[in-house]
């Protein structure tokens, strides 16, 4: 396929810069929007084509649209984080296009370029650059790439139309306070993804399946959910939620459960490559939850937290499921999260060295 790029469209009444200067001071997660998107689209005649950055408007979309029956959706989230000197940078976005492709392929729908993936994320940034937060307080642009089965039809098979678009949305400090911890429901009644199944890729449906089990954990006063599988005589650990789970040891070992029916997080990925700065040995294998279990009795598993783009690390103070309720730690965010935290924050806000090569400037 040759190159293409996003051709722009601006939009002649954007939001007024004191009404955008007053949402960035305090923008919350997803409650606004930017001034446009970025589209692009599929058939199986043209393959892909009008790439294009227009004015944010929504969707005119035939109740027949496939998405609606069959839930051919995927979507990916990443940041954009403004750095000291005003500049604008991404952190790891190949890695989420390359996943953005794999979840296409997963549910038969047609494989984006990473490098379209990327020309129409970098041009939507460019066109809202001035809704990239300032730098400082860890803001930041959200940005949300989607793709979605756009033919009208009934039957069962895959779309020969789809739709790609990304939106854009400033998002403040996940924890405005300071860090602080969650306390996470182990479920033994709800089972987030199966070997085949569609657990290792970003779409709609696994999102859509565990709201219930959200629901269950903060109806037994948590805050998430963490979910295993397996018989119950031996379930291992799979995710926290919508996100990676990982254990610190006394012996110093960065434990998380390996890939297969998990995300395959970019925030996780970065941790495990950080570990070893932070004197962790990186493991990812099968941990049984009687083990993390026997850990905290013991005191052998003396941190537990979570990755994500959203929050990039939240620390786990509490874990609590049928027939137990424990404290992790000192009940408060463990020294390991809060340092590798911090090393990622940096890195992405360009207060630290990038020396791998993770920061890509778009302007």
């Amino acid at each position: 396929m040759p190159l293409m790029s996003f051709s722009a469209t601006l939009t002649t009444a954007p939001i007024a810069a004191a009404e955008r200067t007053a949402i960035l001071a305090d923008p919350g997660f997803g409650r606004f929007f930017t001034d446009h998107m970025a589209t692009g689209e599929w058939s199986s005649e043209q393959g892909w084509h009008d790439l294009r950055v227009r004015p944010l408007e929504p969707f005119a979309m035939h109740p027949g649209a496939g998405v609606l029956h069959y839930g051919q959706e995927i979507f990916e989230g990443l940041k954009a984080y403004r750095h000291a000197d005003g500049s604008i940078h991404l952190f790891r976005p190949d890695r989420n296009a390359a996943r953005f492709a794999r979840s296409a392929k997963r549910l038969a729908m047609p494989e984006l370029p990473p490098e379209l993936f990327l020309a129409g994320v970098e041009a939507l940034v460019r066109a809202d650059a001035e809704w990239v937060p300032p730098h400082g307080d860890e803001a930041s642009l959200y940005l949300r790439p989607i793709q979605f089965a756009s033919e009208t039809f009934l039957g069962v098979r895959p779309s020969a139309r789809a739709t790609f678009c990304v939106v854009g949305s400033p998002s403040g400090a996940y924890f405005p306070g300071g860090v602080t911890g969650i306390k996470l429901w182990v479920t033994t009644k709800y089972t987030r993804a199966a070997e085949g199944g569609t657990g290792d890729i970003k779409c709609g449906g696994n999102y859509a399946g565990s709201l219930l089990a959200q629901t269950e954990a903060r109806e037994q006063g948590c805050d998430q959910v963490m979910y295993t599988s397996g018989p119950a005589e031996n379930r291992v650990l799979e995710e926290a939620g919508t996100m990676n789970l990982m254990l610190v040891t006394a012996d110093g070992q960065l434990l998380t459960p390996g890939l297969g029916t998990i995300l395959e997080g970019v925030t996780r990925a970065s941790v495990l490559e950080i570990a070893a700065e932070h004197g962790l040995t990186a493991v990812e294998r099968e941990i049984p939850l009687s083990e993390l279990l026997d850990g905290l009795r013991s005191g052998h598993v003396t941190e537990v937290f979570a990755s994500g783009t959203a929050a990039v690390i939240t620390p786990i103070t509490g874990l609590a499921g049928d027939g137990f309720d424990f404290v992790v730690g000192a009940g408060v965010p463990g020294p390991k999260a809060t340092a590798l935290r911090e090393h990622l924050l940096g890195i992405q806000t360009g207060d630290l060295p990038d020396t791998r090569g993770w920061v890509r400037r778009v302007c």
